[in-house]
């Protein structure tokens, strides 16, 4: 059986930058889907060829603005595996998906991260994403096409692809 690849860590700089993008990621993410409760869901497909989960369930607010998080560990981990995936080099592949509560089913977009940035997906590609395992049950989500979201940054050093 062969090694594994393996990882090599992203400088400093890289981290940082990409950690500011995760932060403007969120901010984008949270107003676009808006007030209520939200889980988040990611798989990373990592270089080495570990797929890694992450989940955190969310609550957004708008008057006044707020967001809470039922676990912080499990949001730190989503917000790290996002930062990783945000800068690329050790990230093949990285799938977001967020289920909003809602009557009479939940709703489902979700988001591929590319080019240092969370690009939407369509209702096409998001069922190729959440078909559940043969043998599991799993809550049908109404799926839609993810929003767009605005990426703003300064300038090219912002990037994590710079």
């Amino acid at each position: 059986m062969p090694a594994r690849p393996e990882l090599v860590r992203p400088d400093d700089a890289a981290i940082a930058t990409a950690a500011r993008c995760t932060l403007r990621a969120f901010a984008a993410l949270f107003e676009a889907l808006g007030e209520g409760e939200h889980t988040l869901n990611l798989v990373v497909d990592r270089t080495d060829d570990a797929l890694i989960p992450a989940r955190a369930d969310v609550s957004v607010g708008n008057a006044p603005v707020r967001l809470s998080v039922l676990d912080e560990d499990e949001f730190q981990a989503l917000c790290t595996l996002v930062t990783f995936a945000l800068e690329g080099s050790t990230v093949r592949r990285a799938v977001l998906v967020a289920t909003s509560a809602g009557q009479p089913q939940p709703r489902a977009c979700g988001w591929s991260v590319r080019d240092g940035w969370l690009h939407p997906m369509d209702t096409v590609e998001l069922r190729r994403a959440v078909i559940p395992c043969p043998g599991v049950n799993a809550v049908h989500r109404q799926v839609y096409t993810a929003p767009v979201l605005i990426q703003h940054a300064d300038n090219d050093e912002e990037s994590p692809r710079a």
